[in-house]
């Protein structure tokens, strides 16, 4: 299934590009009929972030996300296997002076939180960069050596698995190598706060300001650069690089937790229905409190 699977966006990939987003939407569509788990995961999250809203609004911005889901899905046909001027084409950057200037202070961790755009932007930039990053192992063995090799084929990039824990990317750090970096999932309660998301106590890693802290040379910590990929029209693609936050970390790892999340709810507001919401944010509680899903 999973070969069956890569060999369709092999083939997708050569349509236009809106064509290509219109059979996207579509699938998602189909996907929100069939996923029932992941349809409720993504109900249960949008009720507890956005409670304000009326029912209508949640779902249309439910149905609105796994459109955009199932897009980028297509999508990785473009990125694993058209050419680097198709990509760089379909994907334009915008804040790239942002990176450059805090490439030439220090280490640098880019900060990408969940959206659904993420791998496009981690291609784009390896049209023009090195960098590092870590990768999840798939249950589909075929499906996570295509993940694997689609995200290496520009340049000379290095991606560590989950299990190796932080010394591989602490190590790219300190020599030169900018860290795209994803730490806004629920990974469970081990190095991990309490912080609100859209209100929620949501466990999250300190890793972001942990690892910046650590990656510094002398007093001066790694630079953090937030990108953000947001899904355009057509087929298209738009890779932000936001300017380097100052004072981070601080002295308050809990405050420099919170805004990291401060930040993700902002870009969340701008294109809500982009945010991976089919993933379980929740789903560690605090003691005593009962699961969610």
């Amino acid at each position: 299934m999973a070969r069956l699977g890569l060999a369709l966006m092999w083939l997708l990939r050569l349509l236009p590009g809106a064509l290509l987003a219109a059979i996207g939407s579509a699938f998602g569509m189909l996907l929100y009929a069939l996923a029932r788990e992941r349809r409720t995961v993504c109900h249960i999250n949008l009720e507890r972030c956005f409670p304000d809203l009326s029912a209508a609004e949640r779902e249309a911005i439910a149905r609105g996300h796994f459109a955009c889901f199932a897009r980028s899905l297509l999508d990785r046909g473009v990125l694993w296997w058209s050419s680097r001027d198709t990509v760089m084409n379909r994907i334009t950057v915008a804040g790239m002076q942002h990176l450059r200037v805090a490439q030439a202070e220090g280490p640098v961790i880019l900060f990408a939180p969940h959206f659904v755009g993420l791998d496009a932007g981690w291609t784009r930039l390896t049209c023009e960069l090195d960098l590092a990053s870590v990768y999840a192992n798939q249950k589909s063995r075929v499906m996570s050596d295509a993940l694997h090799d689609g995200r290496m084929r520009f340049g000379r990039q290095q991606l560590f698995s989950r299990q190796e824990g932080i010394r591989p990317a602490l190590s790219a750090l300190k020599d030169g190598v900018p860290f795209y970096y994803l730490p806004d999932m629920d990974y469970g309660p081990r190095d991990a706060l309490f912080v609100p998301f859209f209100g929620v106590p949501a466990a999250t890693i300190t890793g972001l300001a942990r690892l910046a802290r650590l990656a510094g040379r002398g007093e001066m910590a790694a630079r953090v650069v937030p990108c953000v990929t947001r899904m355009l029209p057509g087929g298209r693609y738009e890779l932000c690089c936001h300017p380097a936050w100052d004072n981070y970390p601080g002295q308050d790892i809990e405050a420099d937790t919170r805004r990291m999340n401060d930040f993700i709810e902002q870009r969340v507001l701008e294109m809500p229905e982009q945010y991976l919401w089919t993933h379980k944010r929740f789903k560690t509680r605090p003691a005593g409190e009962a699961k969610w899903y």
